[in-house]
């Protein structure tokens, strides 16, 4: 698929590829059997630009492109699937919804350390009744005075114990339904925000999932992202291409898994021969390498198209369905 790269795009993949290998990898059992966080390889992404890559360089990003972050998270992908997603969700649904529709006070208090990797992002739409169904919040956002009071949950939080600003979704008006959605920036520190519980999971352990709750929580008015009532138009927005993310994780779980398959079928030995010479055993793997390409093209089609501006969300939510569906 290398065809569809620049020069470029190309080096970035050599990079990804290398540090996947030599810093990712080796901790990748750790942080599944353990539940560990690898907060030591974010630090090295921070220090190689891969938590700004699809943001300007005039912002604090990497003035790169969304091919060459979705390159990142795929490569990080094939060897653990917890540091892709930490990359994916704090670039895709925290660190985009700022740089789209921020104020140029909020880009430079917020999206500037979260490109530089300084800060962890997370997005907090979710709740114990609004999951497919966004449109059903019911955490809620009133004015008193010069903040905003939030009160509600939010439940299956990725990064949520780790990351230091939150977008959050909040019911502002609830007679006018999803145009009553608004989205805030949310501080860690913030009084009246606690983090909850965290999930269990079967997979993806290593990744901070939790919950999140807010009491009396105050919220600088200014740390209103767009107008209130754009909250729902946000997060559609956002959440295109964090399935974009999404696609290009679960194409990296694939392309490990292949990785893996052809190492060892060629080390495995049955009746004298490598167990890779075996027919039978060839269909399923051309069965697999297969999909994954047909996959990889829906990805990097949705990736390109962003790029371009002509996106649609069925671009997006075909790239996430079927990589996703390919990965199990």
């Amino acid at each position: 698929m290398n065809y569809l790269l620049n020069k470029e795009q190309l080096l970035a993949l050599e990079l990804f590829r290398e540090f996947s290998e030599k810093e990712v990898k080796p901790l990748a059992q750790k942080v599944d059997e353990e539940e560990y966080f690898p907060m030591e390889t974010v630090k090295k992404m921070a220090q190689i630009g891969m938590m700004g890559i699809p943001f300007p360089k005039e912002v604090g990003g990497a003035g790169g492109d969304y091919l060459t972050y979705v390159l990142a998270v795929e490569e990080l992908g094939k060897v653990c699937a917890t540091t892709s997603i930490i990359l994916s969700a704090h670039t895709s649904l925290c660190c985009w919804p700022i740089y789209a529709f921020g104020t140029p006070e909020q880009k430079e208090k917020y999206l500037q350390p979260l490109l530089k990797g300084e800060k962890i992002g997370a997005f907090a739409l979710t709740e114990p009744n609004a999951g497919s169904d966004a449109g059903n919040q019911q955490t809620t956002a009133k004015l008193v005075g010069d903040y905003y009071i939030l009160n509600g949950s939010k439940i299956f939080i990725t990064n949520g114990g780790v990351a230091d600003v939150f977008i959050v979704f909040a019911m502002t008006d609830k007679s006018k339904g999803t145009k009553g959605i608004s989205a805030f920036i949310v501080e860690k520190g913030f009084e009246g925000f606690k983090i909850g519980k965290p999930e269990k999971k079967l997979g993806i352990r290593g990744s901070s999932t939790t919950e999140l709750i807010f009491e009396d929580c105050k919220v600088p008015k200014e740390n209103l992202l767009g107008n209130e009532g754009m909250g729902f138009k946000i997060a559609l927005q956002t959440l295109d291409g964090g399935r974009i993310g999404v696609g290009a994780q679960a194409l990296g779980i694939a392309q490990g898994a292949i990785n893996e398959v052809l190492r060892y079928v060629k080390e495995r030995k049955q009746f004298g021969k490598q167990i890779g010479t075996f027919q039978g055993l060839q269909w399923y793997i051309a069965d697999m390498i297969t999909k994954t390409e047909a996959a990889r093209l829906l990805v990097y089609n949705a990736a390109i198209k962003k790029d371009r501006g002509i996106l649609t969300s069925a671009d997006a939510a075909m790239a996430k369905k079927y990589a996703s569906d390919v990965a199990m």
